[in-house]
């Protein structure tokens, strides 16, 4: 069948996406925020968070946009990736509510569920390491 053939692609074609996501919002921080990544870094203090939390959620981005793509222990980089997800989820509900038209919570509780997704796909074809 066709479609048996072409499902078992999905986990590779969810690894690129989310990959691609993550690649482009590290280069969002590098190049295009005015301030930069030190800016960003400083909106976390400025919004009361702990200093462990924007090292965390750069190193979470930093690995799936590093470890996703090639497919390294696909299942937890998304384990260790999504609790950023899901503090985005929380942080934007409350300050902006949850459609995506007013930067709310709609998009990283996509962002989330597409990582237990990948979770729970696996790996997929052509992959570096297995999970």
């Amino acid at each position: 069948m066709n479609a048996d053939r072409a499902s078992r692609y999905a986990p590779l074609l969810l690894r690129v996406l989310l990959g691609s996501l993550f690649i482009a919002h590290l280069y969002w921080k590098f190049a295009i925020l005015p301030g930069g990544l030190s800016r960003w870094w400083a909106g976390f203090a400025t919004n009361g968070y702990s200093p462990f939390v924007p090292w965390y959620v750069f190193s979470a981005e930093l690995a799936g946009a590093l470890l996703l793509i090639p497919g390294v222990y696909t299942r937890w980089v998304s384990l260790y990736v999504l609790p950023m997800m899901l503090g985005a989820t929380q942080f934007w509900a409350v300050r902006k509510g949850f459609y995506f038209t007013s930067a709310g919570a709609e998009l990283p509780l996509v962002w989330s569920l597409l990582l237990v997704l990948q979770m729970m796909l696996g790996d997929g074809p052509y992959r570096l390491r297995a999970s």
